[in-house]
């Protein structure tokens, strides 16, 4: 299964107010191995960044004025996710920025270029109902370091929640590990049976003396069981 761990860092809260992308990262996983491949853009959001979010994130408006625009990366980015199941903490949020973005440039939903979304923050309340579930605390409940996550940054952040959710749903790589090897078992021991195709070899008359002297020699005289099912036969 190919998974692609995303997020985004944006100029405020809410795309219906305009406010717009300016960071995307994700980071891709294979069959639950974290592979060398990955997408980070910033982007220039053409807009004033909201000060709480700047706050959060560090990122500058100077900073982001020589960086493309969405529509410049967007086939990238669209080859990079085709096909894959989105990871996302806090799902709709960035889905709801990508498709503001998306129609912006009269492109259809994210969701016709993917096979599925899953909500690691939906998943994580299930799990640990009443607690806090920011990636920063599900971090600290999984081992995870995220020292280096002094703000937020949609790289970093993406690698962190990859972390998370493979510690998160480690139960369920050990179970299909354990339905693998019963199948691959199975397999091993699987016997092809032929009528008629089994030929009988009998001891010959020297080969069955040997045999006894050997018996004789391990029951020092007494009966062995050998010669006890005998009798029973």
């Amino acid at each position: 299964m190919r998974q692609i761990f995303l997020d985004t860092e944006t100029t405020g809260l809410y795309p219906a107010q305009g406010h717009r992308i300016i960071e995307v990262a994700g980071v891709e996983v294979i069959n639950r191995r974290i592979t060398n491949n990955h997408f980070h853009m910033y982007l220039n959001p053409d807009r004033e960044i909201d000060p709480a979010a700047q706050e959060v994130h560090g990122i500058t408006l100077e900073f982001l004025q020589d960086k493309p625009h969405f529509e410049d990366i967007v086939n990238e980015f669209l080859d990079f996710v085709q096909d894959s199941e989105l990871v996302i903490h806090n799902a709709p949020f960035d889905i709801g920025f990508l498709n503001a973005e998306l129609g912006k440039i009269g492109r259809p939903d994210i969701q016709g270029s993917i096979a599925s979304v899953v909500d690691t923050l939906k998943m994580a309340k299930e799990l640990r109902p009443g607690q806090r579930n920011n990636l920063d605390a599900l971090c600290r409940h999984y081992g995870i370091n995220n020292s280096q996550r002094t703000l937020h940054g949609a790289l970093l952040d993406a690698e962190l929640l990859a972390d998370v959710y493979l510690a998160m749903t480690r139960g369920q790589e050990s179970l299909m590990i354990d339905m693998m090897d019963s199948s691959n078992t199975n397999a091993d021991f699987a016997v092809t049976r032929h009528e008629g195709s089994l030929k009988v070899v009998l001891a010959q008359e020297n080969e069955l003396t040997e045999h006894r002297a050997y018996l004789d020699a391990l029951s020092k005289g007494e009966p062995c069981l050998w010669d006890k099912l005998q009798k029973i036969d």
